[in-house]
């Protein structure tokens, strides 16, 4: 029988890949806690945060740890996007792309990390597809992105020994993130999109490795996925 995750911090929670790994990981046995604008899944210990708000995310991040006696790993879901070109796209919305992408997933890490090195736990940022290949319009996401992988590679490189560290590279799943879109910017109706439960279970795969023994990057994606290779 699989050892239970532990307590797992995952931002994005309410929704999307968030809320199927908040399942996932309850059902293996695991406490999900959860960082969302929104809140989950009834019953999930849940604080509301912006991820803009550097100050707001860490104190969040502390008083979710502290309720829970620790932390054991961090899944940073979170994520959203404004699509168009760089021209287009408001100055307030192409930043704040970057700043819940990037500078909120570091934020978190940073806030917890204490707490995941008390534990020998681990981390699984969530990159994208689109953080290895680039697409018009979308130069926040893209931006925001690879922003991730080069900071997933630099963490896992300083924390080597000390904590787990895994990026996620997921391709399209069927979920509400594109539901904003203009319709030129959501996945045609015949798109091969994957199912976030599918990928929560990989998210598991990453946080069930033994001590010494780290799944460094993972791309999961449908089969017929259009943005992979």
């Amino acid at each position: 029988m699989a050892a239970s995750p532990g307590k797992v911090l995952i931002t994005g929670g309410a929704s999307g890949l968030g809320a199927a790994t908040v399942k996932a990981v309850a059902d293996a046995g695991g406490t999900p806690l959860v960082l969302d604008r929104k809140p989950p899944a009834a019953g999930v210990p849940y604080v509301p945060v912006d991820l803009t708000d550097r100050a707001e995310t860490e104190r969040a991040v502390a008083e979710l740890a502290e309720q829970a006696g620790g932390l054991d790993a961090v899944f940073t879901a979170a994520g959203i996007d404004f699509p168009g070109k760089l021209t287009d796209v408001s100055t307030e919305d192409w930043e704040r792309v970057v700043k819940v992408n990037l500078f909120g997933t570091a934020a978190v890490v940073r806030a917890a990390l204490p707490y995941l090195e008390r534990s020998r736990g681990k981390v699984v940022t969530v990159a994208s597809t689109l953080g290895i290949k680039a697409v018009s319009d979308a130069t926040a996401y893209c931006a925001s992105k690879w922003g991730v992988v080069g900071f997933t590679r630099a963490l896992a490189a300083e924390t080597a020994g000390r904590i787990g560290v895994t990026m996620l590279v997921p391709g399209g799943m069927h979920t509400a993130f594109f539901d904003s879109r203009d319709e030129q910017y959501k996945p045609p109706a015949d798109a091969k999109l994957n199912n976030p439960e599918n990928v929560a279970q990989t998210v598991l795969f990453a946080l069930s490795q033994p001590a010494g023994c780290e799944v460094r990057e993972l791309v999961v994606a449908h089969s017929e996925e259009g943005s992979w290779p």
